[in-house]
C-alpha cells in the first residue's frame, strides 16, 4: 500500500480505535501499521516516534471534544468551569487509557484555542484577572486529568467496576482503620466522587483566586 494514501489524522483515528482493544502499553507503531495494512516504516513518514503519534492522537481527541463544546459557555463561571471539566472527563473515558494519552502532549493544531478562549473569557468577565483565570482553568484541568488517570488505572476496561480487591486492601490495613475504611469511597462510585471533588475544587478557586486584584494582566 502506498504511503501517499496515509495522513496523520487517519493514523491517529486508527490508533484511537485500536487503543480501546490493547491499551496504551500495547499500542505500538507495528500494531497500528498492521491495522492499516501497511508496514511500520510507512508510519515514520508521518511520525518520527511514538510521542509524535500521541500528540496527534490527543489533538484528534481535542477536535472531537471541541465539536461538542457549546459556542457560548454558561454565564455563571462556576457552572461553566464545572461543565467543561465534566465534558473533558466524559471524553477521556471514551478511550482506554484516554487520560494517559491526553496528558503531557503537545497539540498539533489550535483546535483547543476556541473553547479555551471562550471559557477563560467567562472567568475574566466574572472578575478573575487573566492570570487568575489561567490558574483557575489549570487547577480544575489538573484535577480532572489526575482523577481520570487514577480512575482508569483502577477500573476494569469497559466496565465501571474496580479491579482492586477492596476487602483484601482493608485486611492489609487492619492496623489503620480509617485508611482501610476509605477504600470504597476512593475506588467506587467514581461519577459521584468526581463531582464531589470538582465542587470542592471550584469552591476553592472562588475563595482563593476570584478576589486576586484588578482585572488586568
Amino acid at each position: 500500500m502506498a504511503t501517499s494514501r496515509l495522513d496523520r489524522p487517519l493514523v491517529a483515528r486508527t490508533a484511537l480505535r485500536l487503543l480501546n482493544d490493547v491499551g496504551l502499553n500495547g499500542l505500538t507503531l507495528r500494531a497500528i501499521a498492521g491495522e492499516l495494512g501497511v508496514k511500520a516504516p510507512a508510519l515514520y513518514w508521518h511520525f518520527k516516534d511514538k510521542q509524535a503519534l500521541l500528540d496527534e492522537m490527543a489533538t484528534e481527541m481535542m477536535r472531537r471534544m471541541a465539536a461538542d463544546f457549546p459556542e457560548h459557555p454558561p454565564e455563571d463561571w462556576r457552572e461553566a468551569l464545572t461543565t467543561a471539566m465534566h465534558g473533558l472527563r466524559d471524553h477521556l473515558l471514551r478511550y482506554r487509557d484516554g487520560a494517559k494519552v491526553y496528558s503531557g502532549t503537545l497539540f498539533t493544531d489550535t483546535t483547543y484555542a476556541r473553547p479555551m478562549e471562550a471559557y477563560l473569557n467567562t472567568l475574566v468577565t466574572a472578575g478573575f484577572t487573566p492570570r487568575a483565570a489561567g490558574r483557575a482553568w489549570a487547577t480544575a484541568y489538573s484535577y480532572t486529568i489526575g482523577f481520570v488517570i487514577e480512575e482508569q488505572s483502577t477500573t476494569r476496561p469497559g466496565t465501571e467496576e474496580t479491579g482492586l480487591d477492596l476487602d483484601a486492601r482493608a485486611r492489609r490495613l487492619a492496623d489503620f482503620p480509617t485508611a482501610a475504611a476509605v477504600g470504597h469511597e476512593i475506588f467506587t462510585h467514581q461519577d459521584e466522587g468526581f463531582a464531589t471533588g470538582l465542587t470542592a475544587v471550584v469552591a476553592g478557586i472562588g475563595a482563593t483566586l476570584l478576589d486576586s486584584g484588578p482585572n488586568t494582566a
